[in-house]
């Protein structure tokens, strides 16, 4: 269920990112925020393609969707999932680990956006 888990909470992320982003009184946070939820759609989809295209299609998307109020919360949470859930390939698999690393990078610099220019 790890693949599944993820790539609904990256599409989840988007949706609380933008909220967040509509609700932001700090600029920094406002453009942080956006440049988080336009950017993470396209690393989940590309880790879904190409984990599918080595894999199996995923089917196991788990009914999940958590509001935020605190945008460093979400990008904790967000965080743990990927490390969490990026085990479900093998290792050789490291276009797959380059996707994830990319998701990763995201969630850190938008983490480092929000905590000090914020």
């Amino acid at each position: 269920m790890g693949i599944g888990k993820l790539i609904i909470t990256l599409f989840h992320a988007r949706t609380a990112a933008h909220v967040l982003h509509l609700q932001a009184r700090n600029y920094a946070e406002h453009v942080a925020l956006a440049e988080f939820y336009d950017g993470i759609i396209p690393l989940a989809d590309d880790l879904a393609e190409a984990y599918q295209g080595g894999y199996e299609l995923i089917k196991d998307y788990p009914p999940k969707y958590t509001p935020y109020s605190d945008a460093l919360s979400l990008m904790e949470d967000v965080r743990e999932c990927v490390d969490e859930c990026c085990g479900d390939w093998d290792d050789a698999d490291t276009h797959l680990n380059n996707i994830a690393d990319e998701i990763r990078q995201l969630i850190a610099s938008t983490s480092y956006k929000l905590r000090f220019l914020s």
